[in-house]
């Protein structure tokens, strides 16, 4: 975990607590809207990774309006502080960092299964 939250904050150039939310959640969304085998790989690959989801996971109020899918994970990284361009790097470096961990092919299932993450591949 602490090499994906550093690759985040350098190469995105976002403060380590936001950069380690960040993977919770996005990590929690693929979890939810992904094939399910693919990235449970992913993220027993990364060490840490299942407390920033815990952490990340909200049972607010807030977070029940806002909904599921990509579009409640938007709302959530710009509640961070992150723009669009800086959510375009995170899903960027992220991929990278899959493909660096479990291959470009299962990380491509993972992008091409996931509704709306292709547009961030």
């Amino acid at each position: 975990m602490d090499e994906l939250v550093g690759r985040l904050a350098s190469k995105v150039g976002i403060d380590r607590a936001v950069a380690e939310k960040t993977i919770g959640i996005v990590l929690g969304f693929l979890r939810t809207e992904g094939p399910s085998d693919k990235v449970q790989a992913l993220i027993d690959q990364i060490p840490g990774a299942e407390a920033a989801i815990a952490a990340s996971s909200s049972n607010s109020g807030f977070a029940r309006l806002m909904g599921g899918g990509l579009m409640a994970v938007g709302t959530r990284l710009m509640a961070l502080g992150l723009g669009m361009s800086e959510i375009q790097s995170v899903a960027r470096e992220l991929f990278r960092f899959g493909r660096d961990k479990i291959g470009a092919d299962q990380m491509g299932e993972i992008i091409s299964g996931t509704p709306g993450l292709s547009q961030f591949a």
